[in-house]
């Protein structure tokens, strides 16, 4: 694991399950129509329950830029955060689509007033982002917000799912993010 201080928000990279994660709000890197149906979405749908697609649905189409917010059913966290990185299911999307919905998820997580907000890789799936691609343009867009904004979120976790992504991570944190509380963790 790795944690930055960066101007009073913690950043974390982690590898593991994001819809394992005790936080206020996970991201869901949707399409427009929020069909849950595989990927992370499909895997907050099996753990959380049918229960957040239907309510997602019910407030879709949602365009690329925009968010919006669901309960998270029987997941740990308290909110599923809808942020759609494509219009249709399964499409092919490059670094900007990454960075909207990055920037909409922070929004929606600031209007919530929420603390902490966990992040997958957001179209590095069927989107086909490459890892760094995207892992760069996720840091941008979290330092950017908390340039402009400041928290809240209070701690943003960036949640790997492979060892890949992980390093991906590390690395866009470690170049975009670099200061002198960056402190590797156990």
């Amino acid at each position: 694991m790795l944690a930055v201080l960066y101007r009073g928000v913690e950043v974390i990279v982690k590898q593991g399950d994001i819809t394992e994660e005790v936080v206020d709000a996970i991201v869901n890197p949707a399409n427009s129509f929020l069909i849950m149906g595989g990927g992370v979405a499909g895997a907050i749908k099996r753990k959380g329950g049918a229960s957040i697609e239907r309510e997602a649905m019910a407030k879709a189409p949602v365009e690329v830029g925009n968010a919006v917010v669901t309960g998270a059913g029987r997941l740990k966290a308290k909110y599923v955060i809808h942020a759609p990185t494509m219009k249709y299911p399964a499409s092919r999307i490059g670094e900007e689509n990454v960075r909207l919905a990055t920037r909409a998820a922070l929004r929606a997580a600031r209007e919530l007033g929420i603390s902490s907000v966990a992040f997958p890789g957001m179209g590095t799936g069927v989107g086909g982002v490459p890892y760094m691609v995207a892992a760069n343009a996720m840091v941008d867009e979290v330092r950017s917000f908390i340039e402009a904004n400041g928290p809240p979120p209070d701690k943003v976790i960036l949640v790997a799912f492979d060892d890949e992504l992980y390093q991906a991570f590390v690395e866009a944190v470690r170049s975009l993010l670099s200061c002198p509380t960056t402190q590797p963790q156990a």
